[in-house]
């Protein structure tokens, strides 16, 4: 909304200073500094309020060291993460742009799923939530939708091979323009290879003449995965204090990287990447989600004196996987996300193992003390707070492995 205004003060009142409002950064500044103080100043009231509420976490019996002590600690508190990180988009980015109304959107789906599940856990007193086809229902009713406007929407092009052509051109007059080259595509990014983009569209080229106008049939599929697959692994992940939020933190801060660089047409021709016009806006929604988990960490580090809940861990799987497909990056999650990756395998590795073995030997047997892999290791008898920071370490790694594949091929 400051966006218009600053806009109007420029253009039209010609008011000296407003035009810096224009540049992304500026405002990606603010609305992480904003994020930050709202998330630790009011999110202290939303802990009260939780209190107040009664809105208390229910441990179960896990025999693990220090779980009984967070027993009645509130939760719910992705609350804060949602409130603090629309809120200053709301004030600086552009609501007209088609990413940023497709992360609201996001944000917005994915925290009353969440929500729903914690109201039905604390005020309904039934431990399991909301049921699990409910949830994949609503995942995949938010992949539907992302999926669709992604593909259909005139408003999402590409550029490609921005190396290859001349990004400006002088006209007769010496006017500087544009090369104007962007188009409709499903293609993405394959990390680590020279030529490394690959089409969706391409594996229905066995059907002959015409396959792309079918690439839907693929593209929106893909979407459909991708966003429950990350959501459900943020939601594993989110087991011990400050893990989540931390680990999530440094991969969106990654992805904030792949976006400034993917919507600027000088960054993305240096590293001769693809140009998605209108995508550097994310960075925006970016610098504010960061700041909201970064505020969150004050009050959820260990010994936290909130949880996130599934309004916050599902709300941030979702934004995570919608940014990265936005981008064109999709095929690194599992190495920028690896700790929601191995955080998944390990609770299908368990149960898969626990019933082959029940099966063949008519007794299950374990590959972990204990799934998902955080839990494995408070079982070994390391102090949680250990735990965390190896896995932020980890991530951190990660981030930076991912962001190198700008120009690892």
């Amino acid at each position: 909304m400051l966006y218009y205004l600053f806009e109007y003060l420029d253009k039209t009142l010609d008011v000296s200073g407003t035009g810096v409002f224009q540049y992304i950064t500026v405002r990606s500044a603010l609305a992480f500094m904003l994020s930050l103080l709202l998330s630790t100043i009011y999110g202290k009231r939303i802990i009260q309020f939780l209190q107040r509420q009664q809105v208390g976490e229910t441990v179960r019996e896990l025999g693990l060291a220090g779980q009984n002590e967070k027993a009645g600690t509130p939760t719910m508190g992705g609350l804060i993460i949602i409130f603090a990180t629309l809120v200053p988009v709301i004030l600086f980015a552009k609501l007209h742009n088609i990413y940023v109304v497709l992360l609201i959107v996001t944000t917005l789906w994915m925290g009353t799923i969440g929500f729903v599940d914690d109201y039905i856990k604390i005020f309904k007193k039934d431990k399991a939530g909301l049921k699990g086809i409910f949830k994949v229902f609503g995942q995949v009713g938010l992949g539907l939708i992302v999926g669709t406007v992604l593909y259909f929407s005139p408003a999402v092009t590409v550029r490609q091979d921005t190396g290859k052509i001349d990004i400006f051109r002088v006209t007769t007059e010496n006017v500087i323009v544009q090369t104007p080259v962007e188009e409709k595509s499903t293609v993405t990014t394959i990390p680590f290879f020279k030529n490394n983009e690959f089409d969706y569209a391409e594996l229905l080229a066995w059907t002959g003449d015409g396959y792309h106008k079918w690439a839907w049939l693929v593209f929106i599929p893909v979407v459909i995965f991708i966003i429950t697959a990350v959501s459900n692994g943020a939601n594993l992940t989110d087991g011990i204090d400050g893990l989540a939020a931390g680990t999530s933190a440094v991969s969106v801060l990654a992805l904030g990287i792949f976006t400034f660089v993917s919507g600027n047409i000088i960054f993305s021709n240096y590293l001769n990447i693809m140009y998605i016009p209108n995508s550097g806006e994310m960075t925006v929604f970016i610098a504010a989600f960061v700041g909201a988990l970064i505020g969150f960490l004050w009050y959820n580090s260990y010994p936290a004196s909130v949880f996130m809940g599934d309004t916050g861990s599902l709300t941030i799987g979702g934004i995570i996987a919608v940014l990265a497909i936005a981008v064109r990056k999709e095929m690194l999650i599992p190495l920028l996300c690896g700790i929601f990756l191995v955080e998944n395998l390990s609770v299908v590795l368990q149960v898969s193992y626990f019933k082959y073995t029940k099966k063949r030997f008519g007794e299950g047997r374990r590959i972990f003390l204990m799934s998902p892999l955080h839990h494995h290791y408070q079982k070994k008898g390391y102090h949680e707070s250990k735990i965390v920071t190896r896995f932020w370490i980890v991530a951190i790694m990660l981030a930076i492995l991912s962001i190198i594949t700008l120009k690892l091929r």
